[in-house]
C-alpha cells in the first residue's frame, strides 16, 4: 500500500541575510510613510490601519537605492523559486512587476486575497514587533472539499487546510500568486510598534 502527495503547493522561505540592509529598509519605509501624502490619503480612505504605498507609488526600486538593492536580491530568490516550481519560462526570466511598502499599526489586518495577473508574489519582513500578526495561507482546494471533515490538531503541515507563518525581520516568503492568503491582526495591546513589510509581484 502506498500513499502519494499530488499537486503540491510551494512556499519558499529564505533570509535576506543582511542586517544592515534590513535596517536601511526600515528607515526608507518610515520615510515614505511620512512623505507620501497621496499614499496616506489612500490608506485612510480605504480603511488601511497604517500606511501602504500600494496605490500611490510604482517606482520604488528607482526612487530609493536601498529598495533598488532589495529588488536585485529578490530577483535571485524569484529565479530560485521558479526552478523549485519547475517553471518552463521559455528562456525568459520572471520580471518584478510591482513592489509596495506596508506599515501596519497595532490592530491592523489584511483580509484574504490573491494577486491576479501575476506569477509569483511575496513579502519581505522589515520590522516585526511582539505580537505581530502571522501570514495565513489557505488550501486552494478548500471550496471543493464540501463534506470533508476538519483536520486533527497537530496534523502534518502538508495536509492542513490553513498554514500560519510567523514573520521575522529579514524573512522572505514567495508563493504562486493564485494562493489565497491573509495577514492576521497585528497584536493589539501586545504589539509594541509598527509591523513593516515590503510586498511584491513578479510576472512572466
Amino acid at each position: 500500500m502506498t500513499t502519494r502527495s499530488l499537486f503540491a503547493t510551494r512556499l519558499y522561505e529564505a533570509a535576506l541575510g543582511d542586517a544592515k540592509l534590513v535596517e536601511q529598509l526600515a528607515h526608507s519605509c518610515l520615510t515614505l510613510a511620512e512623505d507620501d501624502r497621496a499614499g496616506r490619503a489612500w490608506s485612510k480612505a480605504n480603511g488601511y490601519r497604517g500606511y501602504t504605498s500600494y496605490a500611490s507609488l510604482n517606482d520604488l526600486p528607482r526612487r530609493d537605492p536601498v529598495i533598488g538593492d532589495l529588488a536585485k536580491a529578490l530577483d535571485r530568490h524569484a529565479a530560485t523559486f521558479a526552478e523549485e516550481c519547475a517553471f518552463d519560462l521559455a528562456g525568459r526570466k520572471l520580471k518584478l512587476d510591482s513592489l509596495w511598502v506596508n506599515v501596519m499599526k497595532p490592530g491592523a489586518t489584511h483580509s484574504g486575497h490573491i494577486h491576479p495577473h501575476s506569477v509569483v508574489s511575496g513579502t519581505v519582513y522589515v520590522a516585526v514587533p511582539p505580537g505581530a500578526g502571522a501570514i495565513k495561507f489557505e488550501d486552494p482546494r478548500l471550496a471543493r472539499m464540501m463534506a470533508a471533515p476538519p483536520r486533527r490538531d497537530g496534523a502534518p503541515e502538508e495536509v492542513r487546510q490553513f498554514v500560519y507563518v510567523d514573520p521575522a525581520p529579514g524573512m522572505i516568503l514567495l508563493w504562486e500568486s493564485w494562493l489565497r492568503h491573509e495577514v492576521m491582526p497585528h497584536g493589539g495591546a501586545k504589539g509594541g510598534g509598527e509591523r513593516i513589510s515590503i510586498s511584491f509581484n513578479y510576472r512572466w
